[in-house]
């Protein structure tokens, strides 16, 4: 079998294919294969495993999850000029790769996916928070994914662990632990990539539960939570007011005090409000 190091190195790939990350499409291109090797390893035992990459790029993750034994991947591309390179990728692992040009937030990737599931990426800048939040707020739970390891701007991956009290605690917060275990497995350094982005990176594993971490109404809990951090500065009391004519009564029900701030409520709280909120 062809292994990851019949293929020639990234840098080589990227000149032969004039792979010039474009900031338009959010690319920042990790050439380190020892570091996609162990992003890919983050991910957990992929021999039984359908694997979904968005934005592989030159492929420097997809030969990582390739090598460390992903039973297959399907590596959705925007970018048409990376297609030739990972074209050689697929030829190397005869079988276990399928690619696809086409925009992420518009290809629904389920009909070439076998479960069990996996979600592995080095997410393009510019659409990395919105495909997460599509990946936890589902119509039905558990999602069609086991985990999401994901790489992130350093504070996109800090707001999605954050804790009440923090200045990064905030609507992905609650969206991520509600339904999931995250937590941060890797930083990198901007040097690590091509171009270096300005900011530091990390990556985010998260293993979806079986059912939410407390009950509440994903629609009112997420209605909540968003007119809640809208108005961050303001008191529940008044940042709420919409939701229910009598939000003081229904807060106070909820064990929250109308005075608080939303940095200062928990998940649990918040699910409980959104359950005294569903009554109404």
């Amino acid at each position: 079998m062809s292994t990851i190091d019949s293929l020639p190195p990234l840098r080589d790939v990227i000149e032969t294919h004039e792979l010039l990350a474009r900031k338009s499409l959010g690319q920042n291109f990790l050439l380190d294969l020892n570091l996609t090797a162990k992003i890919a390893r983050q991910a957990g035992d992929l021999s039984e495993c359908d694997v979904l990459e968005i934005g592989p790029g030159p492929g420097g993750l997809t030969r990582g999850l390739l090598a460390e034994g992903a039973r297959r991947v399907l590596a959705i591309e925007k970018d048409p000029r990376c297609m030739p390179a990972l074209a050689e990728i697929a030829e190397a692992y005869p079988g276990q790769l399928e690619l696809i040009n086409g925009d992420a937030l518009e290809v629904n990737p389920l009909s070439h996916l076998t479960p069990p599931i996996r979600v592995a990426a080095n997410l393009p800048y510019n659409v990395g928070t919105e495909l997460l939040v599509r990946w936890l707020t589902p119509k039905e739970w558990p999602p069609y994914w086991q985990s999401l390891t994901l790489m992130f701007q350093r504070e996109v991956a800090e707001r999605i662990i954050a804790q009440p009290g923090s200045k990064a605690y905030g609507r992905l917060a609650l969206l991520a632990q509600w339904r999931a275990d995250a937590r941060i497995v890797m930083s990198l350094p901007p040097e690590a990539f091509s171009p270096p982005p300005k900011v530091h990176s990390a990556v985010v594993h998260l293993t979806a539960l079986e059912k939410p971490r407390f009950e509440a109404d994903a629609k009112t809990l997420s209605r909540v939570v968003a007119a809640a951090f809208n108005q961050r500065r303001k008191m529940l009391r008044a940042a709420l007011k919409g939701q229910a004519p009598d939000i003081e009564d229904r807060l106070l029900a909820a064990g929250i005090k109308p005075t608080e701030r939303a940095e200062q409520v928990s998940l649990e709280e918040f699910c409980a409000l959104a359950r005294e909120i569903k009554k109404t």
